[in-house]
């Protein structure tokens, strides 16, 4: 008896789905690009009138037509960088807890509540930091962080002047809040996919939980803990309605205190674009809106190099 004769399978369906993939692969560069371009072409009369200087220029006068981005992009660096050093020790203390050290009828419910800190909109963060968080934060945490560490040489100069409540710490640290759920949620998943046998060997030899942690887990997923840094990040330089109610939104740089209101790039553009007028004020306003796109892609090739030289010196050392 004859066997069947098999037919050759189709080509059409790997042609179709791969041209498909493509298509989408394209369509993301090419919206990339022409953000870019339509960010450019709304800036070109800004960056056409003040140049370079425009970055480091601190005026901010629309009624007189001069304009500089220095205020709003210390503000957007500082609130970031505040948000990151209190977000990342935190993210990293519960992620280990919840890997590590948690008892399993509490990992599971603490996991998912922390989770649901992302859900909150941004404007509920943003509230509740001005009604709430703003006026027990004046009234009785600055004026302590002023009588200790503004007697620090140097140092102490970040915490002078009044205790207002609003200004730049309150929004670093209302994006701190913000961002923990993303860093830890992303710590956690990373911490999870380390082999239990490298772990257990660890133990086995008589390291501790830290000495496993230290020299097992964070080696072994330091990618992904740094991709969940850098993803938080983004989201504390990106955030607007949050930072908009607490960060004071004044373009005065007096001093260098982390107690004085300021502005951010976000803050800027939600205060002031719906009623810019058409002109220079709104090529201003868009350029504020291109140093923030470029600032975003440094922080994203930077965070690759990083990753590229980690990956090299892993490779070295085996």
């Amino acid at each position: 008896m004859a066997l069947p004769v098999r037919k050759k399978p189709s080509q059409l369906g790997d042609f179709i789905f791969a041209n498909l993939t493509r298509s989408f692969a394209i369509l993301a560069l090419a919206s990339l690009a022409g953000i870019i371009a339509s960010l450019f072409y709304g800036a070109w009369p800004s960056i056409q009138k003040f140049g370079l200087p425009f970055l480091w220029t601190p005026d901010w006068n629309p009624p007189m037509a001069k304009f500089g981005a220095l205020i709003p992009i210390y503000g957007t660096l500082v609130t970031s960088i505040i948000a990151l050093v209190i977000a990342v020790p935190v993210s990293f203390g519960i992620a280990i807890f919840l890997t590590e050290l948690s008892p399993p009828w509490l990992r599971r419910p603490l996991g998912t509540a922390i989770e649901l800190l992302a859900a909150i909109p941004s404007i509920v963060y943003g509230m509740w930091g001005l009604l709430v968080f703003a006026p027990i934060f004046g009234q009785y945490i600055q004026p302590v962080l002023k009588a200790t560490l503004g007697h620090i040489p140097l140092f102490g100069k970040l915490f002078e002047g009044p205790t207002l409540g609003v200004g730049l710490l309150s929004a670093g640290i209302i994006l701190a809040i913000m961002i923990i759920p993303f860093i830890a949620a992303v710590m956690r998943d990373v911490f999870e996919i380390t082999p239990q046998m490298l772990k257990e060997s660890a133990y086995g030899v008589g390291a501790t939980t830290w000495e496993v942690v230290w020299n097992v887990v964070l080696p072994y997923t330091k990618a992904g803990v740094i991709g969940g840094i850098i993803l938080g990040l983004g989201r504390a330089l990106g955030e607007t309605m949050a930072v908009t109610f607490v960060i004071g939104n004044t373009n005065f740089l007096t001093n260098i205190s982390l107690f004085s209101p300021g502005n951010s790039i976000t803050s800027a553009l939600a205060n002031e674009f719906a009623e810019a007028e058409p002109g220079l004020h709104t090529a201003a306003l868009i350029e504020l809106g291109l140093i923030l796109f470029v600032i975003t892609f440094i922080v994203l090739a930077f965070s690759k190099v990083l990753l590229m030289r980690l990956q090299r010196q892993e490779g070295g050392k085996t």
